[in-house]
């Protein structure tokens, strides 16, 4: 998935669509982050990974993640994949029962981990990120 972005900075981000609150605040502040780079913007590839297969299909993310920034890519798989995947990155997150058997909500860890060019791990951006502070740790990474 990665390589499929080479040459480009990459922010990856695990969340998921019924959040009500971290995931929403901080694609803002991503995709707020993106337009402060101008025509650097092109060179930075933002991946919204669901934690939540469940309920966040791939049609729900195509809408999702571009509703913040048109080049946005959500991304899901089954919940193997998505726990394999959060375990690499050593990400936290736990289903945590509502009213409802489908109105439960995620806790999870709400920090982006950032790729240079080259594809090597080299930033963790907190969810209190600011978008300028964002912006030029990026522009830092794009040389």
């Amino acid at each position: 998935m990665l390589a499929d972005y080479r040459g480009r900075v990459v922010v990856l981000f695990f969340g998921y669509t019924h959040c009500p609150d971290v995931c929403p605040t901080t694609l803002t502040q991503l995709a707020q982050a993106r337009r402060l780079l101008g025509p650097d913007a092109g060179r930075v590839q933002v991946l919204f990974v669901t934690l939540d297969p469940e309920r966040d299909t791939a049609q729900l993310l195509a809408r999702y993640a571009p509703a913040f920034d048109p080049s946005f890519v959500g991304l899901t798989g089954t919940q193997p994949q998505i726990e394999a995947a959060a375990r690499e990155f050593k990400v936290f997150f736990q289903k945590v029962a509502g009213p409802t058997s489908d109105s439960y909500t995620l806790d999870h860890s709400s920090g982006s981990f950032v790729f240079d060019p080259q594809g090597r791990i080299r930033l963790y951006l907190p969810d209190r990120a600011q978008p300028d502070q964002i912006a030029a740790d990026l522009k830092r990474l794009l040389g």
